[in-house]
């Protein structure tokens, strides 16, 4: 048995096939979906999502939206989202370079909407990464 799998954002469909396993990165921690899952709607964090099929595995960078998990679907809309092996894994690391030199600028206690964007910032770069490594 297998999952039907798609990945939407708004500008492209992602990814879509067949794995034996899911596992998403949900706002409440990782989500591991098996053929046969329960009925779920649940929000993404930015992460990484892993897919597994023929004992390999695939990794693709999300920047958060929701996924529905229908039995034997899942369907992941996302904000924005990028395969691993297409990821320059270079041009992430500078970009995390550069979110973190920006969020250094910053006080620790200080709540400031540029400082918000920052650690968002930092968190995308960690996904794409990571999905690349993967």
């Amino acid at each position: 048995m297998s999952i039907s799998l798609k990945v939407l954002a708004p500008n492209k469909n992602v990814y879509q096939g067949e794995a034996e396993e899911v596992i998403l990165p949900s706002t409440t921690g990782q989500l591991g979906v098996l053929p046969g899952h329960i009925s779920l709607v649940t929000a993404i964090d930015i992460g990484v999502l892993r897919l597994r099929m023929n004992s390999q595995w695939k990794s693709i960078a999300l920047m958060g939206g929701f996924a529905e998990i229908e039995s034997d679907e899942v369907i992941v809309l996302v904000n924005n989202a990028e395969i691993g092996s297409e990821i320059d894994v270079q041009n992430a690391e500078q970009e995390l370079k550069e979110a973190k030199l920006a969020i250094s600028k910053f006080s620790e206690n200080e709540k400031n909407p540029e400082k918000i964007k920052a650690l968002q910032e930092i968190s995308k770069a960690e996904a794409r990464i990571q999905a690349a490594k993967n």
